[in-house]
């Protein structure tokens, strides 16, 4: 069955997609809940919940092709799909505001009891040691900040319709993500402190590891850009996928020059540096 049409926008008809989608994000947070309390089920629903999430995701996101493929993206459906992402942003925003929000209280505001834990200094007295900002955390930050120039040099190809720019600035930023995503990975399994001890110990897993977990994000969302790309997808006037995922890498980008700036350096301010 076809989705209603005229000039401005394009009708969908019902559709399950969306519901296996909720569905499979209720199952995997239901099922994480149950796994860190080790409960039954915890080892299973979990990968259920993911299972049905992704396929639900790969499906929704085929159907948007098609959709674009068949000119049902006029200029009125671009604008809201436009509207919708800034939201998004806007929205993993204040997520990370909330992370920010725990480290400067445990450092700055923390309670009687936080502050005899601590031992009435930042990062506290049971931190041995911290992470050097000027070695790997400075390496990935010229990383990301040249992943960013290279996203936008693919944003330019497209635009003037240089292909060949279009891909090897997405092959560029891709593998400048993964390099990322592996030296955090090394940066993480010899850090000098663990997770979950003291309160600065969680803050900063807590907030560079869901750092880490948006540049895998958005680096599957270039891979998915590449594929279209060499399947002949996205125009000069229309390529919203492509669109989405720059903006999306770029807050990324963003995100971690606070983190750096904040947690790296002057959350470290003072401190042994190992």
């Amino acid at each position: 069955m076809a989705g209603a049409k005229n000039h401005d926008y394009h009708i969908l008809p019902p559709d399950l997609v969306p519901l296996i989608t909720t569905l499979g994000a209720l199952t995997f947070t239901s099922g994480m809940v149950l796994f860190m309390h080790k409960l039954p089920g915890g080892h299973v629903v979990p990968w259920l919940g993911m299972a049905l999430l992704l396929a639900g995701m790969f499906q929704w996101f085929t159907k948007i092709v098609r959709e674009a493929h068949a000119g049902d993206h006029t200029p009125v459906v671009q604008l809201h799909q436009r509207y919708g992402m800034i939201l998004f942003i806007a929205s993993e925003v204040m997520f990370f505001v909330g992370w920010f929000w725990a480290f400067f209280d445990f450092s700055l505001f923390p309670s009687k009891l936080a502050e005899e834990v601590i031992g009435g200094q930042w990062p506290p007295k049971a931190i041995e040691a911290v992470i050097n900002a000027w070695d790997l955390p400075l390496l990935n930050t010229l990383i990301l900040l040249c992943s960013g120039t290279t996203v936008t040099w693919a944003h330019h190809g497209l635009i003037h319709g240089d292909r060949d720019a279009l891909k090897k600035g997405l092959w560029a930023t891709i593998l400048l993500g993964a390099l990322f995503t592996s030296i955090q990975a090394f940066e993480y399994i010899h850090a000098p402190f663990p997770f979950g001890k003291n309160t600065y110990g969680s803050a900063f897993y807590m907030a560079t590891g869901f750092h880490g977990f948006h540049v895998l994000v958005g680096t599957i969302f270039l891979i998915v850009c590449l594929k279209r790309a060499y399947n002949g997808d996205f125009t000069p006037r229309q390529h919203f996928g492509f669109e989405a995922a720059a903006w999306y890498w770029h807050f990324v980008d963003v995100v971690w020059l606070f983190l750096f700036v904040c947690i790296y350096v002057w959350g470290n301010w003072g401190a042994v540096i190992e």
